[in-house]
């Protein structure tokens, strides 16, 4: 076993082998770092967002690429989802505990490297 590369699964004592292609964790992985999960949990970094307030946040995002990733997102834990029952119905999105976890060091991965960019002028 390489120091940090396998985790115990959650109350059973057995390591998952993330190299193995039908881990889970793997999918949850692949999830997040997928073109558009990384954009979804820092949009929801600091609040819980409606639908189309996640869309605008995201430039470039297609309703449906980003429906895609909120389901994925709230099958694996870390966003949960909230309808209210309107009409239309009104759809909120926000990190549980598990997503604010995960979402923290791509927070901060984001702020060093927006930090460290040189400023951009415009012309």
């Amino acid at each position: 076993m390489v120091e940090g590369v396998q985790h115990r699964q959650a109350g059973t004592g057995k390591p998952y082998d993330v190299f193995h292609t039908d881990c889970p964790a793997r999918d949850v992985v692949d999830h997040v770092t997928s073109r558009w999960g990384v954009w979804v949990l820092i949009s929801l970094r600091s609040n819980s967002l409606r639908f189309y307030e996640l869309r605008e946040s995201i430039q470039g995002i297609s309703e449906k690429m980003l429906a895609q990733t909120l389901r994925a997102l709230v099958q694996d834990g870390l966003v949960w989802r909230e309808v209210e029952p309107t009409t239309p119905p009104q759809v909120t999105y926000g990190l549980t505990e598990f997503g604010r976890e995960v979402g923290e060091p791509l927070t901060d991965l984001f702020d060093r490297i927006t930090q460290r960019l040189s400023p951009r002028t415009t012309g």
